[in-house]
């Protein structure tokens, strides 16, 4: 069995010091290797790294810095294949949903590949007698980033091509559930030949990520993770002034009006609720019909064709290219956190329309298998409705009005993302202009926005003001430097 090493400093150190994690294959429960969980003492090693790359990184000019972007896209799209199967190995989605997955990662390398546009200050001649003034984008120094189980690839690049295209220098944190599919993009790194120290992995657990926010060399963190999570490390970034992008669960509704194209919606549904085994945070897991026909048709329809879904180890030949197959969740753990969460749906007196529990896959009985799930008369404010249970489970509600279906939403407590199913525009608009999340999809059931444009929620969806990827990042990861000036004449 392999061990993983850190990347510190350009090198793939062993770990000598550290305590190693068995790390599963969700699928089937067996040990794939072991990941080392890192000391204070590793984490400030990689951050000193950083540190000191920083002081002539900083200063290498914008195009240079984004050619090793540009050397590294092509490396990942000519090994696609290799990362893309070890991320379904350690994380359990569909090898699909890997591909989508690492599409978005390009976008994003891409995206900051644009930087020498994108750093640009402004510059105003004249704003008074004879002065000029000017705005710089300068880089900041090290930043963290700590990543979630659920994305191994595309969540650290949401920050890292924009942090170092900046002229910054960062240390990853990746989850200690799915260390494996990072540290294959570190060799990829490597080879770009990117200055030692621009670009560090460590790995670990939560010893690791507070090492991080402790640091005073690290300037800023990016966090993905728990709303509990993300609160905690924006009110410790605050308390050590550093900067924070803190993003946090959802609960993402789905909203059917009544003139919709039912089976063209449901189709839709099925991906964005049950792909990933609903460990997405963009995942849909509340559906709200308003009318009672609309109602009973989705209810029908969605768990009839939830029914035809094959719940299977997703690197079965027999599943293998099949985007609507139903993968296990990431851990034994997780598994009996879902498992009590609909028990609880029950106790509630909600409805379980169609029961995901003991679930049989074959070659997976050590696996972490949870089938499709769907409730029906749910009320609103019910825990089931109002808990990120992050699995494939799906609650309905019924809604008289579109007005009421809103409100639903505004009401509960997360505010990540929403779209409706509709063919008016009128009602696509007030969807639009009153609903209180970040992220609105009209007849798209995951409204992810591509990488140029912001991604991140509202409400307890996010602890921050700077959303993750395209053009609004760049202010996170640059000070804006004011130049007054003037000169008199010589002579």
């Amino acid at each position: 069995m392999n061990q993983l090493n850190h990347y510190i400093n350009g090198q793939f150190a062993p770990s000598p010091e550290s305590m190693f994690l068995n790390v599963e294959n969700p699928g089937n429960g067996e040990v794939i290797t072991q990941v080392p969980l890192s000391t204070r003492k590793q984490v400030g090693q990689a951050v000193s790294a950083a540190q000191s790359a920083f002081t002539v990184w900083r200063h290498t000019p914008v195009s240079k810095r984004v050619s090793y972007l540009y050397k590294l896209v092509q490396l990942l799209r000519e090994n696609e294949d290799q990362i893309s199967r070890t991320l379904v190995l350690e994380m359990g989605k569909s090898l699909p949903d890997a591909y989508a997955e690492m599409k978005r990662v390009f976008e994003n390398i891409e995206t900051a590949c644009g930087m020498p546009m994108l750093q640009q200050g402004d510059k105003a001649i004249g704003c008074a007698s004879g002065i000029d003034g000017e705005v710089l984008r300068l880089p900041l120094g090290v930043f963290g980033i700590i990543s979630p189980f659920n994305f191994p690839a595309m969540v650290p690049f949401w920050f890292l091509p924009y942090a170092i295209a900046t002229g910054n220098t960062c240390v990853v944190k990746v989850s200690e559930q799915v260390p494996g599919t990072m540290s294959l993009i570190a060799k990829y790194i490597d080879q770009t030949g990117l200055p030692a120290g621009v670009f560090n992995l460590v790995h670990g657990d939560k010893t690791a990520a507070a090492a991080l926010l402790d640091h005073p060399l690290v300037k800023g963190v990016s966090f993905v993770g728990s709303s509990q999570i993300a609160k905690l490390v924006a009110e410790k970034c605050a308390q050590t002034n550093k900067r924070c992008q803190a993003m946090g669960g959802a609960k993402n509704h789905l909203v059917v009006m009544p003139d919709t194209k039912i089976n063209e919606v449901v189709r839709n549904m099925i991906v964005s609720c049950f792909g990933c085994a609903g460990q997405r945070c963009m995942a849909a897991s509340a559906i709200v019909t308003v009318g009672q026909e609309t109602h009973q048709l989705i209810c029908e329809q969605l768990i009839a064709a939830a029914k035809k879904l094959t719940v299977a180890n997703p690197l079965d030949s027999k599943v293998l290219n099949d985007a609507t197959a139903v993968g296990p969740v990431i851990s034994a753990a997780a598994k009996e956190r879902i498992l009590g969460l609909i028990q609880e749906g029950v106790d509630e007196g909600a409805t379980l329309a169609l029961d995901g529990r003991n679930i049989t896959v074959l070659d997976g009985q050590a696996g972490h298998y949870v089938g499709p799930t769907i409730f029906t008369d749910v009320k609103p404010g019910m825990k089931i409705h109002q808990t990120e249970i992050f699995g494939p489970v799906v609650v309905i509600i019924n809604a008289n009005t579109l007005d009421e279906a809103i409100e639903i939403i505004n009401n509960h407590p997360y505010g990540n993302g929403a779209s409706i199913y509709t063919q008016n525009g009128h009602w696509a608009r007030e969807f639009k202009l009153n609903v209180e999340c970040g992220m609105i999809g009209v007849n798209v059931g995951i409204p992810a926005p591509v990488a140029y444009l912001p991604f991140g929620g509202m409400k307890q969806s996010i602890f921050s003001n700077t959303k993750a990827q395209g053009k609004a990042v760049i202010d996170f990861y640059t000070e804006q430097k004011i130049i007054t000036e003037r000169y008199w004449p010589e002579g």
